[in-house]
């Protein structure tokens, strides 16, 4: 959905131009509802667009060109539909509208695409548990949740009048049964509970729910779902508040399943008292999440990740970014790829935060002091810290999380190829072309090395304070990626495997570190988002620094 960059004159080279009047507001200004879309971008794809359909005008004098009869309408309505999506994009109150009635709408969607299966497996007027097990799975992989599936399961049961079926027994030895004893008579369910009892009905559904088994708290939504449910079976809203709280009671009895996540009471974290300096000191630096990860890449999945981590600053100033769950190919065998770049591998990643900048001085001397005499002689608080080896970032990220209570750490490789290259594989964080000066910080006409670009001048003869380039943020609105200073990642060298994996990470004992994105002192060819440089994790330079990520709890 990107903009290419530069835009195709022909529009048979770049399908973008049909969204112009999508529904979506972002898609109309080729842009990503998850890719922290600042105001910025709002008004450059805008501009970018709108001098794209001005220059077609003229078509609309030729009713018989093929182009002309290819964009129609669009030559007659874009502007208004691209001025439009800027208005309401750039005023917060609409934009938060937006996002609201995008995410309502991915929900309705997948609930349409889950009562297509369910109409399926009811052709036989029957559903079985191992049938209905099936769909909820399916349905969960949409990102629907049991508050979403459950009453269209039972809307579709009444309307079609199709019956759940229990599973066959296994048949017995033909004998006769042994009879039973006088004192133990055969139990015989309760009036109140035999099926098709509301009250009957609604426990089973509750317990196929399987809500609050992992010992979380239900929540106000879930809760107000399955009293609607309730209602609908023909119960009180009372009786279905007591059901409800009879149920949770039950779960908060019963064992927490092996493969369930333990939830930590919350009055507990309060208490625990605060571990000693010494003992901080000692402390791993904390894992990225494990390669065993669930991983939704569902509509539905991406808007709830968006909606429950919000961009934010830490402790430091430092502005951190989501960075959303995704699938990108990690990797390159273009024209100027080198053999660490390849195979190609396709890589699934969680969710985590990136840091909008390198760390800067500023934040850098907050964690150690005496790194200013380290400050290269034109670097003032705003310019990224360098002279750090990896060692010293991996202990600033230690300090912060223990500073927070969050987890901070490097990037892994993966994560910041991604961040870099978004999921339209750019070659750049900007886009496929290079362009001109104004996207990074590069060797160019300013410095002496014999490979600089003596053509363009990007006005910084070393570092430039971060920021300075905003056009070259990537797809998440992650500036910096691309010279000015490489970046350490948490990896040390490894082979790439040509197959899929997941949150990958090299936990090997290696010499060599990875760093990533360039600097002021490099080529054009070493700031594509693939390139793969490395050195001792010692090492420092004054065109080394790094920056850093958090993990979504």
């Amino acid at each position: 959905m990107a903009l290419p960059n530069p835009i195709p004159d022909n529009p048979l080279r770049w399908d973008g131009w049909r969204n112009y009047n999508s529904p979506n507001l972002y898609h109309r200004l080729c842009l990503e509802f998850d890719g922290n879309v600042r105001p910025e971008i709002i008004e450059e794809n805008t501009r970018l667009l709108l001098v794209w359909w001005q220059k077609k005008l003229p078509l609309k004098n030729q009713p018989s060109n093929p182009m002309a009869q290819m964009l129609r309408q669009g030559l007659d309505e874009a502007a208004h539909f691209l001025a439009e999506a800027r208005t309401k994009l750039l005023d917060s109150t609409e934009r938060a509208r937006h996002d609201a009635e995008l995410h309502a709408g991915f929900i309705r969607d997948a609930v349409l695409e889950f009562r297509k299966l369910l109409l399926f497996s009811l052709t036989e007027k029957s559903l079985s548990p191992d049938s209905e097990n099936r769909l909820l799975t399916a349905g969960s992989e949409m990102g629907l949740g049991m508050e979403n599936m459950l009453p269209v399961i039972e809307a579709e049961l009444e309307r079609t009048g199709s019956v759940r079926t229990s599973a066959e027994p296994s048949p017995a030895p033909i004998e006769a049964p042994a009879p039973l004893p006088k004192e133990a008579p055969q139990p015989v369910a309760a009036p109140e509970q035999q099926v098709g009892d509301p009250s009957f009905e609604f426990r089973k559904i509750l317990k196929m729910s399987r809500l609050c088994l992992d010992g979380e708290e239900m929540s106000d939504d879930q809760r107000d779902a399955m009293c609607n449910l309730g209602e609908s079976l023909g119960l009180s809203g009372g009786d279905a508040e007591d059901l409800i709280d009879d149920y949770l009671e039950e779960m908060t009895n019963l064992p927490i399943p092996a493969n369930a996540p333990i939830a930590t009471p919350r009055i507990a974290q309060q208490k625990a008292p605060a571990p000693s300096p010494q003992k901080k000191a000692t402390q791993p630096l904390p894992a990225p999440t494990p390669a065993n990860a669930v991983i939704n890449l569902s509509p539905i999945a991406r808007a709830e990740e968006k909606k429950n981590n919000p961009n934010h600053s830490n402790t430091l100033g430092l502005e951190m970014y989501l960075v959303p769950s995704g699938r990108f190919e990690m990797g390159s065998n273009g024209s100027n790829s080198q053999a660490a770049e390849q195979p190609i591998t396709p890589v699934l990643l969680s969710g985590f935060y990136m840091s909008r900048y390198p760390v800067t001085n500023v934040a850098y001397e907050r964690f150690d002091a005496s790194h200013r005499a380290k400050r290269a002689p034109w670097a003032d608080d705003r310019h990224p810290a360098v002279y750090v080896s990896a060692l010293e970032a991996e202990a600033f990220c230690k300090w912060l999380s223990q500073k927070e209570g969050k987890k901070y750490r490097l990037p892994t490789e993966a994560e910041w190829e991604y961040a870099a290259r978004g999921p339209s594989q750019r070659i750049f964080p900007w886009g496929d072309d290079f362009g001109s000066g104004t996207y990074a910080n590069f060797a160019d006409a300013r410095t002496a090395f014999p490979w600089r670009e003596a053509t363009i001048n990007d006005g910084y003869a070393e570092t430039a304070p971060v920021g300075s380039f905003p056009k070259g943020a990537s797809a998440f609105g992650i500036e910096d990626m691309a010279g000015n200073v490489f970046e350490w990642c948490l990896d040390a060298l490894d082979l790439y495997k040509g197959k899929e994996v997941t949150n990958p990470r090299n936990t090997q004992q290696s010499p060599k570190r990875v760093y990533r994105g360039g600097s002021w002192k490099s080529r054009i060819s070493s700031l594509r988002c693939t390139a793969r440089s490395y050195n001792m994790p010692s090492y420092q330079s004054n065109d080394v620094g790094f920056r850093i990520v958090r993990e979504i709890e």
